[in-house]
């Protein structure tokens, strides 16, 4: 069973950094893309970044500049280094990854994705 562990959320003044990791287990084939996601209270879901496994990234313009996600093969590992924090970040970050076709079009988009973590809080106050 394919599970996804997300880990490094918290709560941080805004300008302050996190980073997050996805750590994933159980999958015994070839993951295409995976990415980050965030949802905050009352609003939709929301791509935050993506990556496929040739490493082509894809972020959300809100992000653009201040997050870069990554992977580490080896580790079966995936992070997302957030930097510059804002108020706005605030939201409940779940990774999820995806044995489908990989476009970059894609990375963003929830549909697709096969595998989905349960979320960390980042909180970043004012």
């Amino acid at each position: 069973q394919v599970q996804l562990v997300e880990s490094g959320g918290g709560s941080v003044q805004a300008g302050g950094s996190l980073r997050l990791s996805c750590a994933i287990s159980g999958y015994t084939g070839r993951l295409s893309y995976m990415g980050w996601f965030r949802q905050a209270p009352g609003k939709e879901r929301e791509g935050v970044a993506g990556i496929t496994s040739a490493d082509w990234t894809s972020y959300a313009d809100s992000v653009k500049g201040r997050f870069t996600i990554s992977q580490d093969s080896a580790k079966n590992t995936m992070y997302l280094q957030m930097n510059n924090l804002k108020p706005e970040d605030t939201a409940m970050y779940v990774c999820a990854a995806s044995s489908g076709w990989a476009t970059l079009s894609r990375l963003l988009v929830p549909v697709g994705y096969n595998y989905w973590g349960q979320g960390t809080q980042v909180t970043v106050s004012s």
